[in-house]
């Protein structure tokens, strides 16, 4: 960010505001949640400069590389980019498949491949900024509870910062692939016999007493990096919105953040128009879904089981931030059977681009929609696919293993002969 085409602009300090009684914090202040017990936002002055300005900086910064979510640092936290904990994260491909765009009914489909960042999950984009703060401010340790990539990208970042890490995860309901990395980067992990939702609650009660900095999408600065998941994206179709957007739906941070970023990329004159939200859930880890066939009426919580281990929450923490999204976005929330993700999933999988069980959810979501008429077929739809394939890879060899054959031309021979007639 140092040549003239990327310098940059001129900006006014950030705050945290409290959506549920309008107190206003510091920048800086180490809480996570307000005193009254209402969810942060971080706030931004507008950027000194009208979106055609602000969208040249962004796009000079793309083609010098770098991080795809500190090239947005003015509309993400503009006092900390120069001593951003980064890897670098983001930049992850837009792609089109034929394959998957005529099994979800969709000419025009985009896959969003989040699943490509430096740990394997889109959670790289909020951790850069969740770490980034937890340094500013300080933090003697930092702290989350997962069911799998957010404590896998914690300890990713945690690490590069030299922070402490705690990570507190539902026993026996983590993938391999995903504790495997809690483990390799270094953090102190805990089994809790409960689910996740009970050890989100466990881990928010002891934050204070331990004195350690919460990074689950509670935390505000989790929210501002995730945004720079829709702002790439768009940056990647020129700044012409999609008609939709569709993500895979468990706590709901996405959900906040993409209808977040739409907000200010409006206000802020780098698009005229947002797209619709999609948010999908898993039929068995549904309650927003439920919330918003009732009109969201009332909050709901469920007992979550799912096969999309990433989105098995069954009390969201997000829930009002993303009541706001869908509403400014006219968005919908649907969910899907675990049958329809697991197809989408093979879909997504033998085009070649693979996802694990959660990221197929956005899918699966996008081919019902257009299946009952909500989506055109000739709509511009991006389906965000947010974890790697090798994230969940008990799903893969369930029922699938190597047949063996003696180390013979002939048994090869004979295994492909069968394998070609189907016998």
């Amino acid at each position: 960010m140092t040549d003239s085409r990327s310098a940059p602009i001129e900006t006014a300090p950030s705050w945290q505001l409290c959506a549920a009684c309008g107190t206003r914090l510091s920048e800086t202040d180490a809480r996570t949640i307000c005193a009254c017990g209402g969810m942060l936002d971080v706030q931004h002055s507008a950027p000194k400069a009208p979106g055609p300005e602000l969208r040249a900086l962004f796009d000079a910064r793309r083609s010098a590389g770098g991080s795809g979510v500190w090239r947005f640092a003015e509309i993400v936290l503009p006092a900390a980019a120069v001593s951003a904990v980064s890897r670098p994260e983001g930049n992850t491909p837009l792609v089109e498949s034929r394959a998957v765009s005529d099994w979800a009914g969709i000419e025009r489909l985009h896959l969003k491949e989040e699943g490509l960042n430096p740990t394997g999950s889109f959670k790289d984009r909020g951790m850069t900024v969740g770490v980034t703060q937890a340094r500013r401010i300080g933090a003697s340790a930092v702290a989350c509870a997962s069911t799998g990539n957010t404590a896998a990208s914690m300890a990713a970042y945690a690490a590069l910062a030299g922070i402490p890490a705690l990570v507190v995860v539902p026993a026996g309901q983590v993938a391999v692939g995903k504790l495997a990395q809690s483990f390799a980067y270094g953090a102190r992990t805990l089994a809790v016999r409960a689910d996740f939702d009970a050890c989100l609650a466990l881990l928010r009660q002891a934050a204070l007493r331990l004195g350690v900095y919460l990074l689950n999408s509670v935390n505000p600065f989790r929210i501002e990096g995730q945004k720079t998941i829709v702002l790439e994206t768009l940056q990647q179709l020129g700044w012409d919105p999609p008609d939709w957007i569709v993500v895979p739906a468990g706590n709901l941070g996405n959900t906040a953040a993409f209808g977040k970023a739409l907000r200010e990329a409006r206000e802020w004159g780098l698009v005229e128009r947002v797209p619709r939200l999609a948010a999908v859930q898993a039929a068995g880890a549904a309650p927003f879904a439920r919330g918003f066939r009732e009109g969201f009426a009332r909050r709901h919580r469920v007992t979550a089981e799912t096969v999309a281990t990433a989105i098995r929450i069954g009390d969201p923490a997000s829930w009002d931030r993303a009541v706001t999204a869908i509403g400014e976005t006219n968005g919908v929330v649907i969910d899907v059977t675990d049958a329809e993700i697991l197809e989408a999933k093979a879909v997504v999988d033998r085009a070649g681009i693979g996802c694990e069980p959660a990221s197929a959810a956005s899918v699966a979501g996008a081919r019902s929609l257009a299946r009952d008429g909500v989506i055109a077929r000739g709509q511009r739809v991006v389906a965000v696919l947010t974890g790697h394939l090798l994230k969940d890879p008990e799903i893969l060899l369930r029922g699938n293993t190597p047949r063996e054959i003696e180390p013979t031309l002939a048994a090869l021979e004979a295994a492909l002969r069968e394998d070609v007639s189907g016998r």
